[in-house]
């Protein structure tokens, strides 16, 4: 994507793959280790939200580049704050928007994820890092807690024990032992661009139909909220639903012929 006078004053930098059907959103607060403070965050929702309406668009990669994702929250910006001042504002409440979004979201992590940086990794659908990716939650080396969520989902995804090593000690684990805990779903290969590992993965996903793509993603994070009787009746809605769609006639007719199928959507 050409550079314009303009994008050095964003926070948040949006491309597109070459076939145009992978957004990529790359965080830009390079010399802060893109610490995630409020404006930023405003302008990534902002971005997820626009990639989410797009029709060419059929998943989304959120990255830092390939030298850091972000190193945690904006301390600047928190460290004077007030308890009324951020209750009232139910300050980082807008952070879990991410989780709105309807679309695939891949993370792709290089260097720091630490803290909030972690915790927006964690929120992400795919999360691809690098070997010495740096995942943490620093935050009780501050006097404080995650608050972004990063209590809640490292339990769901970890277990109790290694979430309470990691939120209760600031201990740092590397990116082969964030997939090895079931953190990151892969690791590229030393050398390897992270950044075009997870744009090969979303142009993957871009290769099916965006309705059975979305119940997919639908599905899974049902699933994490319900007790597994309800979750599985929800599946199984969503798999029946499906076959009220052109797609499912389309996907199941080319199976049949043995042929590629022709996606349309509908």
């Amino acid at each position: 994507m050409a550079s314009s006078p303009t994008q050095a004053e964003q926070l948040v930098l949006p491309s597109r793959s070459s076939t145009g059907k992978v957004a990529i959103l790359t965080l830009n607060r390079p010399k802060a280790l893109n610490a995630l403070s409020s404006p930023l965050f405003a302008q990534l929702n902002q971005e997820l939200e626009k990639a989410d309406s797009d029709d060419e668009v059929r998943a989304i990669v959120v990255t830092g580049g390939e030298k850091v994702f972000a190193a945690g929250a904006d301390i600047k910006e928190m460290k004077d704050k007030e308890f009324s001042e951020v209750y009232k504002a139910d300050f980082l409440g807008d952070w879990s928007n991410i989780t709105k979004i309807r679309k695939p979201i891949i993370g792709a992590v290089a260097g720091y994820a630490l803290g909030g940086g972690c915790e927006l990794a964690l929120m992400t659908d795919i999360l691809i890092c690098t070997p010495n990716a740096t995942f943490s939650q620093p935050e009780i080396t501050l006097g404080i807690i995650p608050g972004g969520g990063g209590t809640q989902r490292l339990a769901g995804l970890i277990g109790k024990a290694r979430a309470m090593d990691l939120v209760l000690t600031g201990r740092r684990i590397s990116g082969t032992e964030a997939a090895q805990w079931g953190i990151a779903s892969r690791v590229v290969e030393e050398g390897e661009s992270v950044v075009e590992a997870a744009v090969k993965v979303g142009e993957t996903i871009a290769g099916f139909g965006r309705i059975a793509v979305q119940a997919g993603k639908e599905a899974v994070n049902a699933g994490l909220e319900l007790p597994l009787e309800q979750g599985l009746k929800a599946e199984r809605r969503l798999f029946q639903q499906l076959f009220a769609t052109q797609d499912q006639k389309e996907g199941m007719a080319a199976f049949a012929e043995k042929r590629k199928a022709a996606w349309t959507d509908k």
